[in-house]
């Protein structure tokens, strides 16, 4: 049976630090799945705020682990801890590595990795899903609900975004391979003539 509980502080924290990092995530997916959306601006008004926004949510985190660990009163030797919690740990990770790297010093320095390290933004997706269902199961509260379908959404929307921009990719080798060919054709109907 699953009884909704009130949310103590650091679930408001986690949950306010989720709704951050899922507001980082809707810029690009916003120009792919719904290019009209430029129009209003709105994808340009958080991409230039994007940076700030991850920062928050790094912080939110961090205060949610905070409260947590002084809740719970992890034993940090205990290597069953680290199992118990590696998806918030893993997570928390992961936005820290990605909140020290948000600075035009960073991008300049990291050149193509940079990119690469800002991927593990989608592996943190998963991870949440998972420390949500994880960690509520059982003691829900009235942000638990509204927490997973935020992430279930968010990454619907990141699937549909990654199956577009495979789209668009075979579509360009497509027209590339066609254009070669004419490129081709045309080279050896010269040298007939």
């Amino acid at each position: 049976m699953v009884s909704i509980d009130e949310s103590p502080l650091p679930n408001i924290l986690g949950f306010l630090s989720l709704a951050s990092y899922i507001v980082t995530l809707i810029p690009t997916i916003l120009r792919i799945l719904f290019p009209q959306t430029k129009e209003t601006g709105i994808p340009q008004w958080l991409l230039k705020r994007r940076r700030i926004i991850g920062i928050i949510a790094f912080f939110l985190a961090l205060g949610h682990g905070f409260l947590m660990v002084q809740k719970r009163n992890f034993d940090f030797l205990d290597i069953k801890t680290f199992w118990i919690y590696i998806q918030g740990i893993s997570t928390f990770i992961i936005f820290t590595l990605l909140s020290i790297t948000s600075n035009n010093w960073s991008v300049k320095k990291l050149k193509k990795n940079w990119k690469q390290l800002h991927k593990l933004t989608y592996v943190a997706m998963v991870l949440l899903i998972w420390h949500i269902w994880d960690k509520m199961s059982g003691h829900w509260t009235y942000l638990t609900p509204i927490s997973l379908v935020a992430t279930t959404i968010i990454t619907v929307l990141f699937l549909i975004r990654l199956w577009i921009e495979h789209q668009g990719k075979q579509q360009k080798n497509a027209n590339k391979v066609t254009k070669a060919d004419l490129a081709e054709k045309s080279t050896s109907t010269t040298w007939r003539k």
